[in-house]
C-alpha cells in the first residue's frame, strides 16, 4: 500500500539511516528480459550490480532505494549489444537516478515555479534538489505539439517597453497559453495561422495589424473583441466623457475659481533632512 512500485521486486530490508529510510531490495531470479536493440528474450546472468535511487519521501523522510539489478547477455550473434542491464518497469530508467513517481512530481514542481522556487518547495517536502537540477530537468523536456484552439485569443506583450514586443496566443476555452511569437506584426501572425489552421473564433484587440493578419491567415474564423479591451475601451471612453461634463455639474455660484479659493492648498509633506518649505535645517 506504501510501495506499490516496489511490488515487482523483492524487499529484503527497510531501515532509517541518518534521518533517511532506505529500503534495500533486488530484483527476481529466472526472469527473462528482452534485448533492447534486437528484442530477443533473455535470462542469461552475466553479473549483478546495486543502484541507488530516491524516491518520494514517505514520513516526512526522504526515501533511498538501494536496489541490486541484473546485467544478462543477449545470445543472438548478430546483435551488436553482448549485454544490457534490466530495467524494472515504474521503477527504474535507464541511466536515471529517480524513481518515475519522484521524476514527475520534479517536472511538475519546475514547469510551475522554476529554479529556487521549486527548490524550496521541495526542500520542505524532504525532496533534496538544487535548483540546476530543476531547471535541467524542465529543459529535457520535449517540446509540446503546437495546435491551433477553436477559440484563440491574440495579443501583444512587451519583451523590451518601446523598443521589442512579442505575440501571445492563448486557448480562450482552456485557459492556457498555446504559442509565443517573436514579434508583433500581422505577418507573423499570419504565417501561424497558415501553419496552424483550425480556428474558429479570434479573439483580439481592435488594432489593424492582427485583424489584417487573420484574414490573411484564417480568412474563415470569425473576429471578435475580446472582454477586457471592451472593458478598456468603455472605461477609456467614459473618463473622457465625466471630464468633459464635470465643469457642468457644479452649482452656479460654486464655479472652478470657487471651488479653488474655498478648498485649503495641502500642506507640503516635511522632509527627514529640511523644515519642509524647501530650505535647509537651520544649524545649532
Amino acid at each position: 500500500m506504501v510501495f506499490p512500485h516496489l511490488e515487482k521486486v523483492l524487499v529484503e530490508q527497510v531501515f532509517v539511516e541518518r534521518r533517511t529510510l532506505r529500503i534495500t531490495a533486488r530484483t527476481r531470479d529466472g526472469v527473462g528480459l528482452p534485448c533492447p536493440d534486437c528484442g530477443t528474450v533473455s535470462a542469461r546472468l552475466h553479473s549483478r550490480y546495486e543502484r541507488h535511487l530516491a524516491d518520494a519521501a514517505v514520513g516526512g523522510r526522504p526515501v533511498v532505494i538501494d536496489l541490486t539489478v541484473r546485467r544478462l547477455f543477449c545470445d543472438v550473434l548478430d546483435c551488436p549489444r553482448r549485454t544490457f542491464a534490466e530495467q524494472v518497469e515504474g521503477l527504474t530508467i535507464r541511466y536515471g537516478r529517480y524513481t518515475p513517481l519522484l521524476l514527475d512530481a520534479l517536472r511538475t514542481v519546475g514547469l510551475a515555479l522554476a529554479g529556487n522556487a521549486g527548490a524550496r518547495l521541495l526542500k520542505v517536502l524532504n525532496v533534496g534538489v538544487s535548483r540546476v537540477t530543476l531547471l535541467s530537468l524542465v529543459l529535457a523536456l520535449p517540446t509540446p505539439t503546437v495546435s491551433c484552439p477553436r477559440i484563440l485569443g491574440v495579443d501583444e506583450f512587451a519583451l523590451k517597453r518601446s523598443r521589442r514586443y512579442g505575440t501571445v496566443l492563448v486557448d480562450v476555452e482552456a485557459h492556457r497559453v498555446v504559442d509565443v511569437l517573436d514579434g508583433a506584426s500581422g505577418d507573423i501572425f499570419a504565417a501561424w495561422l497558415e501553419a496552424h489552421p483550425g480556428a474558429a473564433v479570434i479573439c483580439r484587440d481592435r488594432a489593424n495589424s492582427y485583424g489584417d493578419g487573420a484574414r490573411r491567415g484564417a480568412p474563415q474564423a470569425r473576429q471578435c473583441a475580446d472582454r477586457w479591451h471592451l472593458w478598456s475601451n468603455i472605461g477609456s471612453v467614459v473618463e473622457r466623457a465625466t471630464g468633459r461634463l464635470r465643469p457642468g455639474w457644479l452649482p452656479p455660484d460654486r464655479g472652478p475659481s470657487a471651488t479653488a479659493e474655498v478648498l485649503p492648498d495641502k500642506p507640503r509633506a516635511r522632509s527627514r533632512s529640511g523644515t519642509g518649505n524647501g530650505t535647509p535645517p537651520s544649524t545649532p
